[in-house]
């Protein structure tokens, strides 16, 4: 290790990324980060530029549900930085590993120089985990810390703010601190387990709720073998959809978002005698599930990564605990009761089939009908914030976790169209589909140039209805009179075709065949615009 040769800063950063199984980084450069662009090259890492910054952090999110590499983001100073400051806050509050570099001027030209200054760390202070300051002799210890942090539990977004000056220094690699990341651990076996396990040995009608970090800490098969074991039905999250196979009789897919299904969600819950909580994070959760049990009248076992202090439930029991290893304890020693019947489970999955099935012959349902219909299981799809998101998010059906990307904390709209170029291009033999609103996709329709020039032959399926829908529905909802929801009625297949790849208007399900197979077999990008009326998805979510 004493012989290492001393390196610029910059390099020691990116090379402890690329370590970290780094291989894109996304983003706009500016003079003040072209050293650091440069040493990301260097050390194998492709910079790829996007149109705009908050895209390419959602291209990061994209390579990461691929890879489980934090996401890279560069920006420069000022606009570049402000502009990535939704994209980091909804790192933040998603759980995304992600590590954000930004340029800055040293300190001595900014005592007199103020011409784009703002003070960087404190913007991201209040929505990334950590923000550090670059310095010269500290550049390797500093990496580290920033891709560790950014990976531990709950995971999120960290900060580098990188003077120009010192990313050109030259600094001494200090290899001998890289601090492992902290492994899941097993609660102990403590008065509080023994009682958990009573409630389990007992419970005649168990269910589990299962969430971000859960997948996060790739429990998926723990969860499976538990809830197998004990025959417990699973909620998830919206992003945990997966985490068991939503084919499997025992999995009652997403919740959060649709007050329909979640009608029939909460009254199961509320008829559960035992509710174990598996990385649930509320954060993805609507309103309506605030406190949706009382502890006091129902045992409630919640296994987190960290203290919930969110008050949006509480528990009777709480381990901060690794979600495997937790429910691996919980388990020991313990026999499974006969609980619910198979006709009760089956029962609540075919009432939550039959809000969302497609019924019309032609609208978003039966488009999501389609396009599931048309593509093998592991195909992976990312979605807007909208309307279309929530009848999606009940009516797609994922085999195992991060198959659907989507922004569900935050509810960021024009996220689906960069996570899929990213997902693509982190696995290009993966069919990958963006499910996106018209408003959404007129939000980033600039990055289908990105799209183009990466050779990224993702599909983008544009729902078009010339509204807010979501917004509409609940300005209706309220007796308010139409205001600012409605827009023009644009030519998406043409906006496609205008930046080099496919365009398609379909208006029936056999024009949507036709699309999606046409799609399937380019070598470049495809848009297909499915026309549905405006108020298409009233009564549906």
């Amino acid at each position: 290790m004493g012989d290492a040769q001393p390196k610029r800063a910059a390099d020691l950063v990116a090379e402890r990324l690329y370590e970290a199984g780094c291989r894109f980084a996304f983003g706009i450069p500016g003079g003040e980060v072209l050293t650091v662009v440069d040493a990301l090259e260097k050390a194998g890492i492709r910079f790829i530029l996007a149109k705009h910054e908050n895209c390419a952090g959602f291209m990061g999110e994209g390579v990461m549900a691929v890879t489980g590499a934090p996401a890279v983001l560069v920006a420069t100073i000022g606009p570049g930085v402000l502009n990535c400051v939704n994209v980091v806050a909804n790192a933040h509050q998603d759980r995304v590993p992600m590590v954000v570099l930004t340029g800055c001027l040293d300190a001595t030209d900014a005592l007199t120089y103020t011409h784009q200054i703002l003070d960087h760390q404190a913007v991201f202070g209040p929505i990334t985990k950590q923000t550090y300051r670059l310095t010269a002799a500290g550049a390797d210890i500093i990496a580290d810390k920033a891709v560790v942090l950014a990976s531990e539990a709950r995971a999120g977004p960290v900060h580098i703010d990188i003077p120009v000056g010192v990313a050109d220094s030259i600094s001494n690699p200090s290899r001998i601190r890289r601090r492992a990341a902290s492994a899941p651990v097993a609660p102990s076996d403590s008065r509080q387990m023994t009682l958990a396990k009573s409630w389990l040995g007992q419970s005649k009608r168990p269910v589990m709720i299962a969430g971000l970090d859960a997948v996060a800490e790739n429990a998926s098969n723990a969860i499976r073998t538990f809830c197998k074991k004990f025959r417990i039905p699973v909620i998830t999250t919206y992003k945990g959809k997966g985490l068991i196979s939503e084919y499997d009789d025992l999995s009652i897919g997403g919740a959060g978002l649709s007050p329909l299904a979640d009608s029939v969600l909460i009254a199961l819950i509320r008829r559960a005698d035992l509710i174990i909580c598996a990385g649930y994070d509320p954060i993805e959760m609507r309103a309506g599930w605030r406190e949706i049990w009382d502890p006091t009248e129902v045992n409630v076992i919640d296994i987190a990564a960290e203290p919930n202090l969110h008050y949006m439930h509480q528990s009777t029991v709480s381990f901060v605990a690794g979600i495997g290893p937790a429910l691996e304890a919980l388990q020991c020693s313990v026999s499974p009761q006969s609980n619910w019947s198979e006709g009760e489970i089956t029962e609540i999955k075919s009432k939550l089939e039959s809000f969302f099935e497609s019924g019309d012959s032609w609208g978003p349902a039966s488009v999501i009908d389609r396009c599931q219909a048309a593509f093998p299981d592991n195909t992976l799809i990312t979605a807007d914030s909208g309307a279309h998101r929530i009848l999606l998010s009940q009516m797609w059906k994922c085999r195992v976790p991060r198959a659907f990307l989507q922004s569900s904390a935050l509810c960021t709209m024009g996220c689906a169209v960069p996570m899929a170029i990213g997902a693509k291009l982190a696995d290009r033999s993966r069919n990958v589909i963006a499910f996106s609103g018209d408003a959404g996709m007129l939000m980033i329709a600039g990055e289908l140039a990105t799209a183009l020039e990466l050779g990224v032959n993702a599909i983008f399926v544009v729902f078009v209805d010339a509204s807010l829908a979501l917004i509409e529905m609940k300005q209706r909802q309220r007796q308010l009179e139409n205001a600012a929801v409605d827009f023009g009625l644009h030519d998406f297949a043409a906006i496609g075709r205008s930046f080099g790849g496919n365009g398609f208007t379909v208006r029936s399900e056999q024009e949507l065949d036709k699309a999606l197979s046409a799609a399937k077999s380019s070598e470049t990008f495809s848009v297909i615009a499915a026309v549905i009326d405006q108020k298409s998805y009233d009564g549906r979510i």
